[in-house]
């Protein structure tokens, strides 16, 4: 937890963004895996909540009156049962004067606050849920069924906690700065231990290790895999093959819950062939160009589209594609190397609040997203970057034999790409590098002191001399 002073301050400015109304912001429940009793799924807090509250206790829920300027910690004291399973925790009411909070109750209670707000015909402001029970609990406190949750939840509430946990502060950096302490011990270690004749499962493992040892949790599922072209391709059981690609994406959280999000590709045997190093050289030049172009006022998406015309430059080079660049970007066609979008916000979320619609975090009135072409849909930042923004840098390129496949037998954008040289590269795979990037005052810069090595040669040296 932050200090107490941090959670105040940010629910004031809230109070002052709603202007009036009553406000629910819902902590997560346990989620028990295959029987009650067997435990559960690593517990994770709703990040709203933690930004407004702090508290990472199940069973809870931050109630706020804009109108009479109170604040409320509803939820249950744990029985002699759970204390006898699972030790004792502090009481509701002491959880909330840890946070600033004067007022505490229980869960029954937050029925009677709805049915008061609603008779009064007060504004109930609540964000779209994401969780079967937390929309179960929404449907029996205000009637809404939970198709129509997502319509009815408060958009003036989505846009304050966008504009809020959109720029960082210093302690929030601070923070981060630690996630990417762990990241870097993950990174390093897959690196070391990726070599021919061990499985992907027992490298992933030892990632997912680290970021449960030095942290919460990791901030999403390990992807580690030989098919670098699957772009979530999680760990198998499939041998590490010598002349040919890892590709690790993998981050922590730290146990105040902000995230890192790297990847690293390189060779299962130490050492890059020249047709490797020859796509990898272009995905670093990438990855490198973004830290020049990205400061404050300037369109991520430009940033992004930036990168497109890179890849497809080089990608003509090469003799993979071919034809007008400009015109190439704008029918998609470098869709074909680069399927996803250059980059994400990121926070508490290693996607920072996803959960409030990518439209209303990575976009606004000036930029809006193509949701409509192929590869271009999957921006998830468009917008001007400003100053406390942390971003991704991932640029990357893929080839995916279904895509070839189909684009070829529909002649989809055969003006612009070489279809009998692509179909030479579908074993390769896929390279991906991604760093997390703080925005600065007049520029951006890393996050994380250590730097995993991603340029080639420091990649070979690194697995060489481990």
């Amino acid at each position: 937890m932050f200090r107490k002073e941090t959670y105040v301050q940010r629910r004031n400015e809230l109070k002052k963004l709603i202007g009036s109304g009553v406000i629910l912001i819902f902590g997560n429940n346990e989620s028990p895996c295959n029987f009650p009793n067997n435990g559960y799924y690593p517990f994770r807090q709703d990040s709203t909540f933690l930004y407004f509250f702090g508290q990472n206790r199940d069973g809870l829920v931050g109630v706020i009156d804009v109108d009479n300027n109170t604040e409320t910690l509803i939820g249950d004291d744990i029985d002699i049962e759970d204390i006898v399973w699972y030790g004792s925790v502090n009481c509701v009411k002491d959880l909330a004067a840890e946070v600033g909070v004067e007022n505490s109750a229980p869960m029954k209670t937050l029925k009677a606050i709805c049915n008061d707000a609603m008779g009064k015909k007060r504004k109930i402001h609540f964000l779209p849920p994401y969780r079967y029970d937390i929309k179960l609990q929404i449907f029996d406190l205000l009637g809404i069924h939970p198709n129509q949750q997502k319509l009815e939840a408060s958009m003036p509430l989505i846009q304050a906690v966008v504009k809020m946990r959109s720029t960082k502060t210093a302690e929030e950096i601070e923070e981060l700065e630690r996630a990417a302490v762990i990241g870097y011990k993950m990174h390093t270690t897959a690196m070391r231990l990726t070599k021919p004749g061990v499985t992907e499962k027992f490298v992933g493992g030892q990632v997912d290790g680290i970021a449960n040892s030095y942290g919460a949790m990791v901030s999403f599922p390990t992807i580690f895999s030989q098919h670098g072209e699957i772009m979530h391709g999680n760990p198998s059981l499939n041998i590490l093959e010598s002349g040919r690609l890892a590709l690790c994406d993998a981050g922590a959280e730290t146990v105040n819950n902000y995230c890192s999000d790297n990847t690293r590709t390189y060779p299962v045997n130490g050492k890059f062939t020249q047709k490797q190093l020859d796509i990898y050289k272009v995905v670093e030049e990438c990855h490198d160009m973004t830290l020049k172009l990205a400061k404050p006022g300037v369109k991520y998406a430009d940033v992004h589209f930036a990168i497109c015309r890179n890849i497809f430059n080089r990608m003509k080079e090469l003799g993979l594609a071919k034809g007008d660049t400009e015109e190439a970007v704008n029918a998609g066609a470098h869709a074909m190397f680069l399927p996803h979008g250059l980059g994400h916000m990121m926070g508490m979320d290693v996607h920072d609040m996803e959960n409030l619609d990518q439209i209303n975090v990575g976009f606004d009135d000036e930029v809006r997203p193509n949701l409509e072409q192929f590869g271009t849909n999957c921006l998830r930042m468009g917008r001007r970057l400003q100053e406390g923004f942390v971003v991704t840098d991932e640029p990357g390129i893929y080839f995916i034999p279904a895509l070839i496949d189909e684009w070829k037998s529909n002649k989809h954008c055969a003006d612009f790409l070489n279809f009998e040289e692509l179909e030479k590269y579908k074993d390769f795979g896929g390279i991906r590098i991604e760093d997390d990037v703080l925005i600065t005052k007049d520029g951006c810069r890393f996050i994380g002191k250590d730097r995993i090595p991603y340029h080639p040669q420091d990649v070979e040296d690194f697995m060489s001399n481990n």
